[in-house]
C-alpha cells in the first residue's frame, strides 16, 4: 500500500488551517519580487513543523529542507507571484490590494504544498529520505527560478533524486492529469521596431510610411506557421501590439512591433525566430526603410519537457490513489519557468495540473458546448478555483508523487 494513503487520512486535522491560509494569501497577493509577506508566511510554517529554512532566495524565495533518513531527495515546488489585475469574483475573501490578484492559482499551489509538507513532516514514521520544498518568487516573469540559482541555490539544497511540480487549471476539481514528454511551450518575447521617413499626412510621397510597413509585417508574420512550420507541429505566433505615430495626419519616424511565440521543439524555435528576422528585414528593405530594423528577443520562458520515466512513476501512483480521476493532460501552450531548476540541477522532473473548477458547472459548460465562454481560465478576473475539492486534490497529488520515491517504510 502508497504510503500516501496513511498520511492522507489525516487530511482533516489540516484542512481548516489550510483553508483559512488560502484565504489570506488570496486577500494578500504580491507581484513578483514582492512576495515578502507570502515568504514570511511560508518560513514561519515551515520553521514550525521542523524543516531546516532557507529565505531570501533569489530575492523572496525560500526552501525548508526535511532530512529523514537514508534515501531519495525530493523536490516540490510551488510558486507565489500574482498578477497586476483587479479582481472581479466578488467573494468575501477577495484581493484587498488595488489592481493585484491571484488570478493565476499560484496561492492554491503555496497552499497545497504547505499542506503535503506538513503533512509529511507529521508523518516522518512512514517515509525516509530527504524532502526539498521550494517556494519561487517572480514566475510570472519569468526570472524567478533563475533568480533563486544565481543566488546559490545549488549549494543550500541536496541534490534531487527527482523534482515535481503542479499547476491549477480549468477542468473538473479532484482531477489531477499528467502527460510525458512536451507538456508546456517554451515562449518568447520579440520587439521589433522599424523605421520609416517621418513626414505631413498630405504628402506621403514625401515619406516612408513605417505604419503601412509594420502591417505589412503583420501580415506576412500570418504565414510563418501556416506555411513553413509542419502541421504536426503544434506552435503560436502572435502579434499582441502596435504602436506608431500621435495623431492622424502625421507619418511618424518609427513603428514598435511586439510579438509572442509558443514552441515545443528547439528547431521549431529556432525556425520561427529566424522567419521573423527575415521577415523584418525583407519588408524594410522592400518599402525603403532608411536603416534595418531592430529586433529584441526577450521575456523568455523555457520548455517544459517531462522526463518520461518519472512521469510514468508519477502516473501510475496517481491511477493507484485517484483511480478514474487521474487523467491525460493535453498540450499546453502556457509557459512556465519551473524547469529551470531541475534543469541546472541535473534532475529529471515532472509537471502536472489539477483541476480547479466546480465539476458540476464544468459538466453542464461541457454539455452545453460553452467550456471557453462560460469558464473562466488563468489570468481572467473572474479566475477563482473551488476551494474544495482543490486544496485537497493538490496536496495529496504532491504526498502521493513524492511517495513513489519516499516509499522505503522505516518500519519494514
Amino acid at each position: 500500500m502508497s504510503i500516501a494513503v496513511g498520511i492522507l487520512n489525516d487530511y482533516d486535522s489540516i484542512r481548516e488551517d489550510q483553508e483559512a491560509l488560502y484565504r489570506d494569501l488570496h486577500a494578500h497577493p504580491e507581484l513578483s519580487h514582492h512576495e515578502m509577506r507570502t515568504a514570511g508566511e511560508v518560513a514561519q510554517r515551515l520553521t514550525e513543523w521542523g524543516f531546516e529554512v532557507h529565505t531570501g532566495i533569489g530575492g523572496t524565495g525560500v526552501v525548508g529542507i526535511l532530512r529523514n533518513g537514508d534515501g531519495a531527495t525530493v523536490l516540490m515546488r510551488a510558486d507565489m507571484d500574482a498578477l497586476p489585475i483587479t479582481e472581479a469574483t466578488g467573494v468575501e475573501y477577495a484581493s484587498t490590494v488595488d489592481a493585484v490578484m491571484h488570478a493565476c492559482g499560484h496561492d492554491v499551489h503555496v497552499a497545497c504544498l504547505l499542506g503535503a509538507a506538513r503533512l509529511l513532516a507529521a508523518h516522518q514514521d512512514s517515509w525516509q529520505g530527504t524532502l526539498v520544498a521550494l517556494f519561487q518568487p517572480a514566475e510570472e516573469t519569468g526570472d524567478g527560478a533563475r533568480g533563486m540559482l544565481d543566488d546559490g541555490l545549488a549549494g543550500i539544497i541536496p541534490k534531487p533524486d527527482v523534482a515535481l511540480g503542479q499547476h491549477v487549471l480549468p477542468g473538473p476539481a479532484g482531477t489531477v492529469l499528467t502527460r510525458p514528454g512536451p507538456v508546456l511551450s517554451s515562449a518568447d518575447s520579440v520587439r521589433i521596431t522599424v523605421f520609416g521617413r517621418g513626414g505631413h499626412g498630405s504628402m506621403p510621397q514625401k515619406t516612408v510610411d513605417p505604419v503601412v510597413l509594420a502591417a505589412l509585417i503583420v501580415v506576412r508574420l500570418q504565414t510563418v506557421v501556416s506555411r513553413e512550420i509542419a502541421p504536426t507541429e503544434p506552435a503560436v505566433l502572435t502579434v499582441g501590439s502596435i504602436r506608431a505615430g500621435s495623431r492622424s495626419n502625421i507619418i511618424p519616424d518609427d513603428a514598435v512591433l511586439e510579438l509572442n511565440l509558443r514552441t515545443y521543439t528547439d528547431a521549431t524555435r529556432a525556425h520561427m525566430l529566424e522567419a521573423i528576422e527575415r521577415i523584418a528585414r525583407g519588408e524594410s528593405q522592400a518599402s525603403g526603410s532608411p536603416k534595418e530594423p531592430t529586433i529584441e528577443v526577450h521575456d523568455s520562458f523555457p520548455l517544459t519537457e517531462n522526463d518520461h520515466a518519472a512521469t510514468t512513476r508519477v502516473a501510475l501512483a496517481f491511477t493507484e490513489h485517484f483511480g478514474d480521476r487521474a487523467l491525460p493532460m493535453e498540450l499546453q501552450t502556457a509557459s512556465e519557468d519551473f524547469s529551470d531548476v531541475p534543469r541546472a540541477l541535473g534532475a529529471p522532473y515532472t509537471y502536472w495540473s489539477i483541476g480547479g473548477t466546480d465539476p458540476d458547472a464544468w459538466a453542464e459548460a461541457e454539455r452545453r458546448g460553452t467550456v471557453f465562454s462560460d469558464i473562466p481560465a488563468n489570468h481572467s478576473p473572474l479566475f477563482l478555483p473551488v476551494m474544495q475539492p482543490t486544496l485537497a486534490t493538490g496536496t495529496a497529488a504532491l504526498v502521493v508523487a513524492a511517495g513513489a520515491w519516499l516509499g522505503l517504510e522505516k518500519n519494514r
